[in-house]
């Protein structure tokens, strides 16, 4: 059983969504949140990364910064660019991109049961970054960005979602990535009851991406529960904005990995001791994007290759199974030294969005090292590794399109300044 509820959304004034919408605070670093900012004066950017507000040198961790941040979203109420709905509701949130459409349910999630592992993950946490949100949320009294969930698909729930998609939506943009963002309300008591039904015979929900907002949110409710010892568990702070989609409806793209350079090994003698693994194909100019799990492609001295795992790698663990594992297990740590790449300086990760010339690029800048082109996790990997409780490698997967910051707002307390 789990508890996904509505909630009084915040919002955008309609004709200001599609500005107000922002990519999430950490696809960004410091100079391009603010180049945007400067760029967009209307961009969530300045909320969700309010140091963009600041001087370069400013501690962007400072409490000054988080108010800013709470101040700002009170300003854009104050002045009518966000308002509240007056009622509880739930809302559909579908992006579409390259002509495949994902369906989101938004709610609100329940702490409890993300505590008690009936919201299952499948990543590792950095404490130094949920300080960060936490602190986020608990100035704001606030979730700004929505946590990107998965369940199976029931049909009488994608019913009803397709019912509602047939009415007028509150928002219908494309954003400058070609992404088009659609957002309906579902007001309906009886299909509020029914979906809030629904979920209560759902077993398990699983974090697809945002695992660092989740537990940030989580830590920012926990906080309230000890300043209110009396709490009753209906309060606001004891639920997270959360958009859920059918599992069957995600994509997930590669995650690419670029080491700066081979350990002191010519890129020759790298290749041979790669050899004892897999099975390595003759040199090409043409970029290898791997077809098939067990395949990677390789990129080095000016040439890709075409990496195939051979048999003994392969595992019935679902985390060692992974393809990513596979390649840090048998290459990254052993033969490169990487033993962890959450803190090894020598890589870095590539979303696959990016594409392989970007990955050639980066080797041929760095005149040293070399690229590997991954398989795609897929979502039964997914969720067979959250299922068994345990955890994948970093970057593991690269969702896309992203949910947008901005356009549904989670407040715990209500805003003097917002209308309805």
């Amino acid at each position: 059983m789990t508890v996904i509820r509505p909630f009084q959304g915040v919002r955008p004034a309609k004709e200001l969504a599609s500005s107000i919408a922002a990519l999430p605070y950490d696809v960004y670093n410091r100079e391009e949140a603010k180049e945007v900012v400067e760029q967009n004066p209307l961009s969530f950017l300045k909320i969700d990364r309010a140091e963009t507000q600041f001087p370069d040198d400013a501690d962007m961790y400072s409490q000054s910064v988080y108010d800013r941040a709470r101040d700002t979203l009170d300003s854009m109420a104050a002045d009518g660019s966000f308002i509240q709905d007056e009622a509880k509701c739930y809302y559909i949130y579908a992006l579409t991109m390259g002509g495949r459409t994902q369906t989101g349910l938004v709610g609100c999630a329940s702490i409890d049961d993300y505590l008690e592992n009936r919201i299952k993950k499948h990543e590792n946490t950095r404490e130094d970054k949920e300080l960060d949100r936490t602190r986020h949320v608990d100035t704001l009294s606030a979730q700004t960005g929505p946590i990107f969930l998965a369940y199976h698909a029931v049909s009488e729930l994608n019913q009803i979602l397709d019912a509602v998609k047939m009415t007028l939506p509150l928002y219908d943009f494309t954003s400058e990535d070609s992404v088009r963002h659609q957002v309906w309300k579902i007001g309906s008591h009886d299909n509020i009851e029914r979906i809030a039904h629904i979920f209560e015979e759902v077993d398990n929900i699983y974090i697809a991406d945002g695992h660092h907002r989740a537990a940030s949110a989580v830590k920012a409710g926990l906080k309230r529960r000890e300043e209110f010892p009396a709490y009753t568990g209906d309060e606001e702070f004891n639920y997270f904005l959360s958009v859920l989609f059918p599992a069957e409806e995600l994509h997930i793209y590669d995650y690419n990995r670029v080491v700066s350079d081979l350990n002191e090994y010519t890129f020759d003698a790298f290749l041979d001791m790669v050899r004892s693994g897999f099975e390595v194909s003759e040199p090409q100019t043409e970029a290898v994007r791997p077809s098939q799990k067990g395949e990677i492609g390789l990129y080095g001295n000016g040439f890709w290759y075409s990496l195939h795992a051979k048999p003994f790698l392969f595992s019935e663990d679902p985390v060692n199974s992974l393809d990513v594992s596979i390649l840090q297990n048998v290459v990254l740590g052993p033969l490169l030294g990487i033993r962890d790449p959450k803190t090894d300086s020598r890589i870095r990760f590539v979303g696959g969005i990016r594409g392989l010339e970007a990955l050639a690029e980066a080797v041929d800048d760095a005149g040293d090292g070399a690229a590997f082109a991954m398989y795609p996790t897929s979502m039964d990997e997914l969720l067979r590794v959250a299922d068994a409780g345990k955890l994948m490698p970093p970057k593991s997967t690269w969702f896309e399109p992203k949910l947008r910051s901005g356009l549904l707002i989670h407040r715990f307390e209500r805003s003097e300044h917002l209308a309805t």
